[in-house]
C-alpha cells in the first residue's frame, strides 16, 4: 500500500512564501485530522500572519520563539506586547532553550573565549556538540526543516504539546515561513522518538 501526496517546492527561500506556507499547513492539518500547528516566529511577523489565517479554523496554534539572548545577552526578540495580544486571542506563545542551536554545549563551542583565558580553554570551540551535528544534518534538507524539528522538541519541553503527538510544524529560512512538515513531536531529551513524516513544502 502506498500514499501519494503533493509537495510544494518554492524556487527560492524567503518571507514572501509565508502566506502560501501557512495555507498549506492549515490544509494538511485538516486533511490528516491533526489539531495542532506549531509556528516558529522570531520577531512576530509569522505569528501575526498565522493568528489571522487560523482564526475560526478550529486548530490549536502554538507559536515557538527563539530563546532569550539569541542575538544579545538578556534580549528577547519576540515583543512582549504581541505575546500578550496573541495570548488574548487564544494563541499559545512559548519560549525555551533552542535545543539544536542553543544550550550550554553550543555556548561552549560557539562563544569564543577571551584572549586572556588559557589556550586550552579554546579547545571546545573546534569540537561541534552532538546537537550542532544534528542541526547541520537537518540543514542539508533546508534551514526550515531544521527549525521544524527543533520547535517540535521545544514545544514538548515547554509542555505546550504532549510527547508523541502528531503536529504540523512551520518554519522559515530567515524571516517569514517557507517550510512545512508533518511530524511526531518528542522531548529534546528523547530525540529518537521524534519522527519526521512528511515535507509539505520547502525551498528547492
Amino acid at each position: 500500500m502506498s500514499v501519494e501526496r503533493k509537495v510544494v517546492y518554492f524556487e527560492k527561500p524567503g518571507k514572501e512564501h509565508t502566506e502560501a506556507t501557512l495555507k498549506i499547513a492549515v490544509k494538511a492539518a485538516k486533511e490528516r485530522s491533526i489539531d495542532t500547528v506549531l509556528v516558529s516566529s522570531t520577531t512576530g511577523y509569522t505569528a501575526e500572519k498565522a493568528a489571522e489565517m487560523f482564526k475560526g479554523s478550529g486548530l490549536k496554534l502554538v507559536v515557538v520563539t527563539h530563546q532569550t539572548g539569541y542575538r544579545e545577552p538578556g534580549v528577547q526578540l519576540f515583543p512582549d506586547e504581541l505575546r500578550e495580544k496573541l495570548e488574548k486571542q487564544g494563541v499559545e506563545v512559548v519560549t525555551c532553550t533552542d535545543v539544536l542551536t542553543g544550550a550550554v554545549d553550543v555556548g561552549m563551542s560557539r562563544q569564543r573565549p577571551l584572549k586572556t583565558e588559557p589556550l586550552d580553554a579554546r579547545l571546545p570551540y573546534i569540537l561541534p556538540p552532538t546537537n550542532v551535528v544534528i542541526a547541520n544534518t537537518l540543514r542539508l534538507f533546508s534551514q526550515g526543516v531544521k527549525v521544524c524539528a527543533e520547535i517540535a522538541m521545544m514545544a514538548v519541553d515547554c509542555t505546550a504539546v504532549p510527547s508523541g503527538q502528531t503536529v504540523v510544524s512551520v518554519a522559515g529560512s530567515h524571516s517569514g515561513a517557507d517550510t512545512g512538515m508533518v511530524l511526531t513531536a518528542a522531548e529534546s531529551g528523547r530525540i529518537r522518538d521524534l519522527k519526521l513524516h512528511e515535507i509539505l513544502c520547502k525551498p528547492l
